[in-house]
Formats: C-alpha cells, sequence, structure tokens
C-alpha cells in the first residue's frame, strides 16, 4: 500500500467522522435546523477534499494508483452533481431569520458548485464550459449530461486505463480466490484425517484395556504358580531326589513358555 492509498484512506474516515466534532461545525456554522447549510458545508468539505486527491494525483508516480485516485474523483463528481439539485431547491426556500440578501447569496452559491465540481481535476481532458443545455465532453463525444448534473449511462464506461486497471485487479484476486481454495482444501483434508484418526484411537482403546487385563491376569497367575512351585520344591527337595529337581525345572519352563506363547497371542 502506497503512501498516497494511506493518505486517502485516512481522508475518507477523517471526513467520516467529521460530523461528531463540534468545533468544526460551529466553524462551518452548519445549523441543526438549517438543511441548506448542512448540505452544503458537507458538498464544499468533498469538493475541498477531492481537490486534495487531485493534487495527490498529479504528483503520484505510480500509474496504477494515480488511475484508482481519479475514478474515485470522478465518482466523488457524480455524486455531488446529484446532490445540486437538492441545494438549489434549497437555496430559494424561505428560512427563519434570513433577509433576501441572504437567501440570494445561497442561490448564487448554489449555481456556482457546478462549475466549481466540473473545474475538478479528474485525469480526463477538459470539456469547453457552456451555459445551459445538453453539452458534450472534449475527450469522449458521446458522452452527454443535461445542465442539471444528471449523466446517462455511457457517462460510467470504462476509459482504456481503467479497465487495465481493473483487469489487473480481477486477475490478481482470481489468483487470490484459487489460493484460499486450495488451503481450504488442505484444511478439509486435516480435518478428515484427524476425523479418521480419532475414530481409530477410539477403536483401539476397548483392545488395549483388554491386553491390559489380560497382563495382570497372567502375571498373577504366575506369581501364584511360582508360589506352589516353591512350596512344592521345599518339600520335595533332597539329595536323592536330582531327578525330580531336573523334572520340576522343565515343567517350570513349560509353565514359563506357555504363559510366553499365551501373553504372545
Amino acid at each position: 500500500m502506497s503512501v498516497i492509498d494511506i493518505l486517502t484512506r485516512v481522508d475518507s474516515i477523517c471526513k467520516k467522522y467529521d460530523k461528531y466534532d463540534v468545533d468544526k461545525q460551529k466553524d462551518l456554522n452548519v445549523s441543526g435546523d438549517d438543511a441548506f447549510a448542512r448540505l452544503y458545508a458537507a458538498v464544499d468539505a468533498d469538493i475541498d477534499a477531492a481537490l486534495q486527491k487531485a493534487e495527490a494525483a498529479s504528483k503520484e508516480k505510480n500509474r496504477a494508483s494515480a488511475v484508482a485516485i481519479n475514478a474515485e474523483i470522478r465518482r466523488t463528481k457524480a455524486r455531488l452533481l446529484e446532490e445540486v439539485p437538492k441545494l438549489q431547491r434549497l437555496a430559494v426556500k424561505k428560512v427563519r431569520g434570513l433577509s433576501i440578501e441572504e437567501l440570494t447569496a445561497r442561490n448564487d452559491l448554489a449555481l456556482a458548485l457546478p462549475d466549481r465540481i466540473e473545474a475538478i481535476p479528474d485525469g480526463t481532458a477538459a470539456a469547453p464550459k457552456q451555459t445551459g443545455g445538453w453539452v458534450a465532453s472534449a475527450s469522449r463525444t458521446e458522452i452527454k449530461f443535461n445542465s442539471d448534473g444528471q449523466f446517462d449511462s455511457e457517462y460510467f464506461q470504462h476509459t482504456e486505463e481503467s479497465s487495465q486497471f481493473r483487469q489487473e485487479y480481477e486477475m490478481r484476486k482470481m489468483k487470490q480466490d484459487q489460493g484460499l481454495e486450495v488451503i481450504s482444501e488442505g484444511l478439509d483434508t486435516l480435518k478428515s484425517m484427524a476425523h479418521d484418526m480419532n475414530e481409530e484411537m477410539d477403536r483401539q482403546v476397548p483392545l488395549m484395556d483388554e491386553i491390559d487385563t489380560k497382563v495382570d491376569k497372567a502375571t498373577s497367575d504366575l506369581k501364584n504358580t511360582n508360589v506352589r512351585l516353591k512350596d512344592t520344591v521345599n518339600q520335595l527337595r533332597s539329595s536323592r531326589n536330582f531327578c525330580l529337581d531336573i523334572i520340576l525345572l522343565c515343567i517350570i519352563l513349560g509353565i514359563a513358555a506357555y504363559l510366553y506363547n499365551v501373553l504372545k497371542k
């Protein structure tokens, strides 16, 4: 994001919350019950902001950023021109406390607004100034608008630069969407794998419990058998019964082999 983009966004945010600035509203003499004063102050602030953006666009070295700023200025001009008829109607409306001279001055201000708005640089060639009726643009003769600021649908057609910028924006947005789709598919795959692993662990828990039970039982049986064999050996062991010791040893080894096979299963 360039410095111009940051300044533009900060300006738009500040302008959005200007209505909560009491000191600024007092400086603008915006009366709570005067619709013309409120609307004219807002339009005048928008014109000043558009002029600042136009100056920033003229100094911008990045062509794409300049095109984007000029496009925003053109949208702002179109929106302001739509407010002019409403201001002109409010200018002739009588307000308590205003003299005839003040009403006349208001009407002059409202009539001068279209020229002020059209004078804002927006990156297009300036049209010759005319005073009413239908006028044609110098750079695009097929674009026409009437004196009250109402534009036809052809006014909003894209220029070559804006079309290129729009195509680049759409291409980058498409690539970003594709990358997000790949990430989403990867996350779905990981989620499925984690779910399968959880199910497999749930199936293995009863088997592990059963193995622990068998091991505990086999250990207990082995201890009891060792105790009984020890008692028997102590009773039968003598110098004359060496063969019996060998036989008992073989029995013990056989029992141990049997237990080993049981545990191995």
